[in-house]
């Protein structure tokens, strides 16, 4: 059985990596850090204290007798650079699935957000990932203001309401242009708001499960 250490902002992250992963033979062990979100207005915080807590947070995972690491919250995989701080087990970033998948698409695409502080590193880690893969995707991002909050007090059903709703108003104000909720948990709202105006919507679960097999060469239950 392939052990994985999934790394979490919050907690409403565990069940939808659960669900993804539940016909195969893994075992989940969750970490969940929610206090970089909560101190990022202190007037000391920077991106140092971001790197730093990542890191040692990483390192603590990986020394708990796991086989890889799977990151779930984009504000973390933002600041992980693989290359300045390499791990003995594999790391998977929640966004390479996704990525992976909206660059086999030739046409323009909107990557929607909740919390706009993983915007920046969003964006910057998909042209990175659109360079090593020599494709070229013309980008751009929206933030869906006064949601993200929810989410992080408990509100799930207010959140995934209001995103979904984002979400729709921004497929159908841009026809030709393919929307990504570019967060995992908007992942409910994106395939809600799909099955309401029958326009695709890209998100992280839908590309997930099979990177991690493919990855991990996870097996299926018995």
């Amino acid at each position: 059985m392939t052990r994985i250490g999934c790394y979490h902002l919050h907690y409403s992250n565990i069940e939808h990596i659960e669900n993804a992963l539940s016909d195969y033979e893994v075992e989940l062990v969750h970490f969940v850090d929610p206090g970089l979100d909560r101190i990022k207005m202190d007037a000391d915080f920077n991106n140092e204290t971001v790197e730093t807590k990542v890191r040692e947070t990483l390192n603590w995972i990986s020394a708990s007798h796991v086989d890889a690491i799977l990151i779930t919250c984009t504000f973390f995989t933002a600041v992980y650079r693989e290359s300045l701080h390499p791990l003995p087990i594999p790391v998977i970033k929640i966004d390479d699935p996704l990525f992976q998948d909206t660059c086999r698409f030739d046409e323009p695409v909107l990557f929607v957000f909740t919390n706009p502080n993983t915007v920046k590193g969003t964006m910057e880690q998909f042209q990175h990932f659109c360079q090593a893969a020599g494709c070229k995707v013309l980008v751009e991002s929206r933030v869906l203001e006064h949601t993200f909050s929810l989410i992080m007090q408990g509100k799930k059903e207010e959140y995934t309401t209001l995103v979904s709703s984002g979400l729709k108003h921004a497929a159908q104000e841009n026809p030709g242009v393919r929307i990504v909720a570019a967060q995992l948990s908007m992942a409910p709202a994106a395939r809600q708001a799909e099955q309401e105006t029958g326009i695709t919507i890209g998100n992280h679960l839908n590309a997930l499960t099979g990177y991690m097999i493919y990855k991990l060469s996870l097996q299926k239950k018995k």
